[in-house]
């Protein structure tokens, strides 16, 4: 999902200090001992602004502008996403000549990114070397794993894209809807085959287990020994016992060393075992056997083990299951296609209202709370043709995704309201993750025996938690790499030996923007986590250039500051200073500095606003010579 504009960052800050009268003042360090009226408010320390992390995080950084050296003999691993955050998933791997890359993913905005549509991994690196990049290979089609292929892939010269059948189907779905990209060159992995990339890269997939179909692990066979790449996982098992398509699975690594282990992170925190998924439809099948009303599923889209179980158990009782939500419908569209669901008994929605209540089944979207998903839509009592009943049975088959706690909450809250039944999976066994609990990974790492370890996929305590669990059970510390987006890894000396570069790859932060795709998007955003902190102050003011005086009082504009009616004493001290100042700095000049007056007045406006409401707005002088 990354497009690197060439603009200069330096540049983008002062054209938006002349844009915004110069904003950078608003957070210098400013006295409180000014004359403010309010004595109490003279004693308010200025707070430190909030840490935006993945805003600021290796801007300066030395170690970035050290070039990255030819990659010689070693196997160089460079995580281009994934691995400081659950999202964005993306790894180069490069040897000799060639690059492959596994996975483009992206992830979804969150409070610290307000208006952004998606955030994405930086490929900068990858376009650099466009020329040597030989495939992109797919474990599996989650949003997460596929969703930055229509916004990268052209820039890192369209290269051939390996993946098996339903992530392909996902994938060249997702590329309908970017009918000016060149088209894409997909090939279609057969169970457990091998890719020859070169002499030195031969790229073997075999089958794991997770929430979509056709997930693959995969293993690296280069000069330097096997690598063993393996994205979000689980280990299907009946109460902690794995089954025996698991122990099949990973069967082929048994009297084999392989000289690198990557591994999901998302769940190490989770004690134990996960629950089955087949313990999740016989619960739902319960339930489904037991409702006198209509039974209404929201869960995600991309379960589709779960929705097929859904779809088959309706039809076993005589149920119709009407399907809400367009990626729900999509995804059952690529299970029809493939022949892995029966449709016979999905019925459209316009024939709700002629079912009897017992005999329908909603598969719905939006059990995370978004906006205009269908369940959102009939709790907020909004959706066209559904309005919730008393006698409506609402399951929530999926967990809480962090970042959207808010919403849900919101959510559960419209759904209460309307007297349906609500079963979640806190009360109810209705969800089991895709990403192994702690004992399922760790039962994976007792099936490889591996000489280096590096965690991928999670948060960087994620990481350093399944760090500690390889430690555990017996690798050294000295053989385990925990990355960071960007970290150039390398393989070397016949596989005994594993190095992390001081230098990185370019990490910033990459967006989608509306139509705008860059890594310089920080400025924008640091602007609108302002905007949402404490509002915006505007402040417009006239001057006779032949007097050096204000032709009228400034006009003050504000939004999401102070509201103006009941705060008529701080605005008319707010123009005395603003006229004071701006009459005072150009006495007696025969020419007006129009940008450095903004500044002085931005700082002067923001150190008065600070002592009086202990707010920082973003202050934005508009100044004009008449």
């Amino acid at each position: 999902m990354n497009e690197n504009k060439s603009e200069n960052t330096n540049q983008s800050s002062n054209n938006r200090s002349h844009r915004f009268g110069n904003s950078r003042h608003h957070s210098s360090n400013r006295s409180t001992n000014g004359n403010s009226k309010n004595p109490m408010m003279r004693r308010v320390q200025r707070r430190p602004r909030s840490n935006h992390n993945h805003l600021s995080r290796n801007r300066g950084d030395k170690r970035n502008n050290i070039e990255i050296p030819p990659v010689g003999d070693a196997v160089r691993i460079i995580p281009l996403g994934g691995v400081e955050e659950v999202g964005k998933n993306m790894t180069a791997i490069e040897i000799g000549n060639d690059i492959i890359v596994i996975d483009a993913g992206f992830q979804f905005k969150d409070e610290n990114t307000p208006g952004i549509d998606y955030i994405l991994p930086n490929t900068k690196y990858l376009e650099e070397r466009k020329d040597r990049i030989k495939g992109l290979f797919i474990t599996h089609g989650h949003l997460d794993h596929i969703g930055a292929i229509p916004y990268i892939i052209d820039k890192i010269g369209n290269p051939p894209i390996y993946s098996r059948q339903f992530g392909a189907i996902m994938i060249q779905k997702r590329q309908e809807e970017f009918p000016h990209l060149p088209k894409i060159n997909m090939n279609i992995i057969d169970k457990d085959e091998t890719i020859v990339i070169s002499e030195q890269l031969k790229v073997e997939t075999f089958s794991i287990s997770h929430t979509i179909p056709d997930s693959m692990g995969l293993i690296l066979h280069t000069h330097q020994g096997d690598i063993v790449f393996i994205e979000d996982v689980r280990v299907d098992n009946i109460g902690g016992v794995p089954t025996e398509e698991e122990e099949d699975q990973y069967k082929r690594f048994k009297g084999k060393e392989v000289v690198l282990l990557t591994m999901d992170s998302t769940s190490i925190e989770k004690p134990g075992w996960s629950l089955s998924e087949s313990v999740v439809a016989e619960n739902i099948k319960k339930i489904m056997s037991e409702v006198s009303g209509r039974l209404i599923i929201a869960t995600f889209a991309s379960q589709v083990e779960r929705i097929v179980a859904i779809v088959e158990t309706a039809q076993k009782y005589g149920k119709k299951v009407i399907i809400e939500g367009r990626s729900m419908k999509s995804n059952i569209e690529i299970a029809k296609l493939l022949k892995l669901l029966d449709t016979d008994n999905i019925a459209p929605l316009t024939d709700l209202d002629n079912l009897p209540p017992d005999k329908v089944v909603m598969l719905v979207t939006g059990g995370q709370g978004e906006e205009f998903a269908a369940l959102t839509r009939m709790a907020n009592n909004s959706h066209k043709y559904v309005k919730l009943r008393e006698t409506d049975t609402v399951l929530l088959s999926s967990s809480i995704i962090p970042t959207n706690h808010n919403s849900i909450v919101r959510l559960k809250d419209n759904l209460y309201r309307s007297k349906a039944k609500i079963i979640t999976y806190l009360d109810s066994d209705v969800h089991a993750s895709g990403h192994g609990n702690k004992e399922e990974l760790k039962w994976i790492h007792e099936h490889i025996k591996y000489k280096f370890f590096m965690p991928v996929h999670g948060n960087h305590y994620m990481l350093r938690q399944h760090a500690e669990l390889s430690q555990s059970i017996g690798t050294s510390s000295e053989n385990i790499v925990v990355p960071d987006n960007g970290s150039v890894i390398e393989i070397k000396d016949n596989g005994n030996k594993i190095e992390v570069l001081p230098m990185k790859a370019p990490n910033e932060l990459v967006t989608v923007d509306g139509f705008s795709i860059s890594d310089v998007q920080d400025v924008v955003l640091r602007d609108r986590q302002m905007l949402s902190e404490a509002g915006i102050f505007v402040i417009v003011a006239s001057i006779n250039a032949k007097t050096g005086r204000l032709k009228k009082s400034p006009d003050i504009i504000s939004r999401g500051f102070v509201y103006l009616r009941e705060s008529q004493d701080l605005l008319r001290e707010a123009r005395n200073i603003i006229k004071r100042t701006i009459e005072r700095n150009i006495r007696g000049k025969r020419q007006i500095d129009f940008d450095a007056l903004k500044d002085i007045v931005a700082k002067e406006m923001s150190q008065y606003l600070f002592q009086q409401t202990a707010k920082e707005p973003l202050v934005i002088p508009v100044i004009l010579g008449v």
